[in-house]
C-alpha cells in the first residue's frame, strides 16, 4: 500500500490546479498591457530628421515663406505635417531659417505685413515684433527670438531640421 503522507488531496490537486490556471490567465491579460506600453519606449528616432525645403541657389536675401512636410509619429500613429519656415540670406550671406511661430503665445509671424512697421517679423495677436534676424524688439510682448531651425546643405538642397531657441534680446 503508498504512503499516504506523500500523496496530494483531491482538495490540494483542485486548488494547485486552479491557482496555476488562474496565474496563466492573468499573465495571458496583462503581458499585451505591458507591451503596449513599453513598445513606444524600445522605437528610436529616425537618423533622417532633416527634409528638403528649397535649392540653395533660390534662397534671397528677402525672407521668403516655405513650406514643408516632416513625419510626425504620436504613439502608433505616424503622419505628414506640414512646417513653415522663413528661410533667406541675412546680411553676412550666411543662411537663416527661422520658424514663423511667435514666442509670446504661439501665434503666426509674418513677414513686412505691418505698414507702421516695415521690414519687421510682426504678430497681430498682441503686436509682437522682431527684427529681420528674428530677434524680438525690447518693449513688444515677445521674450525671446524666433526659433531658428537647424540646416544642412546636400548637394545645392537646403535641408531643414527640428526648429530650436535662440539666444538673443
Amino acid at each position: 500500500m503508498a504512503d499516504k503522507k506523500n500523496q496530494v488531496s483531491r482538495r490540494q490537486f483542485l486548488n494547485y490546479t486552479l491557482t496555476g490556471v488562474g496565474g496563466f490567465m492573468g499573465a495571458a491579460m496583462i503581458a499585451p498591457m505591458v507591451g503596449f506600453a513599453v513598445d513606444p519606449l524600445l522605437k528610436g528616432e529616425k537618423d533622417t530628421d532633416y527634409v528638403y525645403v528649397m535649392d540653395v541657389n533660390e534662397i534671397t536675401n528677402e525672407p521668403q515663406r516655405k513650406t514643408f512636410q516632416v513625419d510626425q509619429v504620436d504613439g502608433w500613429y505616424e503622419s505628414k505635417v506640414d512646417r513653415t519656415a522663413w528661410v533667406y540670406k541675412d546680411e553676412n550671406d550666411e543662411i537663416l531659417a527661422l520658424s514663423p511661430v511667435c514666442t509670446h503665445l504661439g501665434c503666426t509671424v509674418d513677414w513686412n505685413s505691418n505698414q507702421d512697421f516695415p521690414n519687421e517679423f510682426y504678430c497681430p495677436c498682441h503686436d509682437g515684433r522682431y527684427d529681420k534676424n528674428g530677434v524680438n524688439i525690447p518693449g513688444t510682448p515677445p521674450t525671446e527670438p524666433l526659433h531658428s531651425y537647424d540646416f544642412q546643405i546636400q548637394d545645392g538642397k537646403l535641408m531643414l531640421g527640428k526648429a530650436k531657441a535662440r539666444k538673443g534680446a
